[in-house]
């Protein structure tokens, strides 16, 4: 080596191989099972009533799949829809203008919508009664206010 360029410095430290121990393998623990969730429409105490909640889609569409298979109406079935009290009436009719979509779903035609306060993506209350096989479309408006009125004579208030 030449007097006027440095020594490599070696380290005063170095690992021995033998030393070091092998990292144990690490057993991947079981993904938890996720929570099962309710349906969404779980029937009442007597059978008597079935209910889900649905916000209609642009086209005056809402999806109700438990309702659909609980009452037993499949895709293709026709429906007559009435504007009855404030509230959609779905109801099959051999006749209907209507019918179940492929995708399990019910037509709220814009009429209806129109004449009951239903707007696009607002929920409405979807109430099976199996007994009549019918399904009741309630705006939320409605609900809101019989709602209001519960809680007014609960709560001792006046309304």
């Amino acid at each position: 080596m030449s007097p006027g360029r440095p020594r490599p410095r070696q380290p005063d430290e170095q690992l021995v191989e033998a030393l070091v121990p092998t990292p144990l393998p690490v057993a991947v623990p079981d993904p938890a099972p996720l929570p099962t969730l309710p349906t969404s429409a779980a029937p009442s105490g007597d059978g008597r009533l079935l209910f889900d909640v649905a916000r209609p889609d642009a086209a005056g569409r809402v999806t109700a799949r438990a309702l659909l298979r609980a009452l037993g109406w499949t895709p293709g079935l026709t429906l007559h829809v009435d504007v009855v009290t404030g509230a959609i009436l779905i109801t099959p009719a051999a006749e209907g203008a209507h019918a179940v979509g492929t995708r399990e779903e019910l037509p709220l035609p814009a009429a209806a919508r129109h004449l009951c306060g239903i707007a696009t993506g607002e929920p409405v209350l979807l109430a099976a009664l199996p007994r009549q096989n019918r399904v009741v479309a309630h705006p939320s408006n409605t609900i809101a206010a019989v709602l209001a009125d519960l809680h007014a004579r609960i709560l001792g208030e006046p309304s």
